[in-house]
């Protein structure tokens, strides 16, 4: 689609972000974090690792119930308000609280669609399966938070939301293309905005023993602040993160007539579907481009555009390989090489089903303040991954237009373009 075909549609703005992360409890302390270079990954604590392969990961800070007040005034009801009451739920309300405020968001009813990327909170479940086995049945509240589309649902009854309302389940590009979804549906004129964004949390024995049968984590036990390095020749797996990421999405002229503060502008969106493996990607990139191409064709861009891409770079072989030969086939092998490009999960790990919103967040900001982020560890850069790397730490350059990519188990991939606010 070209930029003429691009002024009859809708525009979608960002008016609100809030994250819960590894590097942080908000937004700032992010970003803060990733600009210092600072790993927030290390030794396991919320159970005892011992004997397990696997004894590091990237944990968020547990909000706790700091929000209960500014919930109970949201959702009386206390079925829908127990939603919360898992890790999960606490991350989410407490990044929906942060965008939420920012936004000044007051819209409410059938104009307001919640698309959020979740999977089922796992180490819960693990807790109630145990229960079950030694006959301690739980309460249905109990159970209730463990469905994916929990925070969904959470979250439609805080805005009070009645439009439409989906939860999508496609492991690491999961809130990607929740993001994508609730852009398509402003833009269609559905609705006039969206809260969009994801949370995982997967810090559990579970998650920590399955990925490690897979031999997709690093297993640098005695250094794990090294042990995610995206694009290093020495790499041998991703780290287990987990946050929440979410993002008040409006129709441009709508935010405009209430005054709104516009942090930047979804302007494409691309998906595709490896039909390859399970477990990786094919070596030529090809599902990887094709989403990169789609978004690029979607906000109307070329690739000479692009300012700075945030990788997937999860710090697996196969991942990093083929997401740098899809650059390379989307952009150009000269753009391809030319590019900024930087993996953030270096610093706190791979949040999956969050990872695309908070991306899409960090690639906001680094417009908003004109600095690359950084990555970390590249210490080896391995000659598959042919990239303009920025580096561990962060430059100063102007960010027009921002790309970033998620590639999921199972073969989905996920790609965004945020831009910097321009009118007209």
């Amino acid at each position: 689609m070209g930029a003429a075909g691009r002024t009859l549609r809708r525009r979608v703005v960002v008016t609100g972000i809030g994250t819960v992360t590894p590097l942080g409890a908000s937004t700032e302390e992010t970003w803060a974090g990733l600009l210092q270079g600072r790993s927030a990954i290390g030794p396991i604590t919320r159970f005892d690792p011992t004997g397990f392969p696997v004894t590091f990961a990237a944990q968020s800070p547990d909000p706790g119930l700091v929000h209960a007040d500014w919930l109970s005034d949201r959702v009386p009801d206390p079925e829908l308000a127990a939603l919360a009451h898992g890790l999960k739920g606490r991350l989410a309300v407490a990044a929906l609280r942060e965008a939420l405020e920012q936004s000044r968001f007051s819209l409410r009813g059938d104009r307001v669609a919640v698309c959020l990327g979740s999977e089922a909170a796992r180490p819960e479940l693990g807790d109630i399966s145990a229960r079950l086995r030694s006959g301690d049945l739980p309460q249905a509240r109990e159970l209730a938070r463990l469905a994916p589309d929990a925070p969904t649902r959470l979250t439609a009854a805080i805005v009070g939301s009645t439009g439409p309302r989906s939860t999508t389940a496609t492991a690491c590009t999961s809130s990607s293309q929740a993001v994508g979804e609730a852009v398509l549906r402003i833009r269609r004129g559905e609705v006039d905005a969206a809260v969009a964004g994801g949370v995982d949390v997967l810090v559990d024995p579970i998650m920590v023993t399955g990925f490690a049968r897979l031999g997709a984590l690093s297993t640098r036990n005695d250094d794990p602040a090294r042990a995610s390095r995206p694009f290093d020749r020495g790499r041998d797996g991703f780290v287990l993160g987990e946050g929440a990421g979410f993002l008040i999405l409006e129709e441009a002229e709508g935010a405009l007539r209430r005054g709104a503060d516009i942090l930047g502008e979804i302007s494409g969106f691309g998906c595709s579907c490896n039909a390859w493996r399970i477990t990786d990607s094919p070596p030529d990139g090809r599902g990887a481009a094709q989403a990169m191409v789609a978004a690029l064709a979607d906000a109307g861009l070329r690739a000479e555009d692009i300012d700075y891409v945030n990788a997937h770079g999860t710090s697996t072989p196969m991942n990093d390989a083929s997401e740098t030969a899809g650059i390379h086939k989307a952009l150009g092998d000269d753009i391809g090489r030319r590019v900024p490009v930087s993996s953030t999960k270096s610093l706190m790990g791979h949040l999956v089903a969050a990872c695309g919103a908070v991306e899409a967040i960090l690639c906001l900001l680094a417009a908003r303040d004109g600095v690359l982020p950084p990555g970390i560890n590249i210490e080896d850069p391995d000659p598959d991954c042919d990239l303009n790397h920025v580096g561990p730490k962060p430059v100063s350059a102007p960010v027009r237009h921002a790309l970033t990519n998620a590639f999921g188990f199972g073969g989905s991939n996920g790609s965004l373009l945020l831009s910097a606010w321009a009118p007209g």
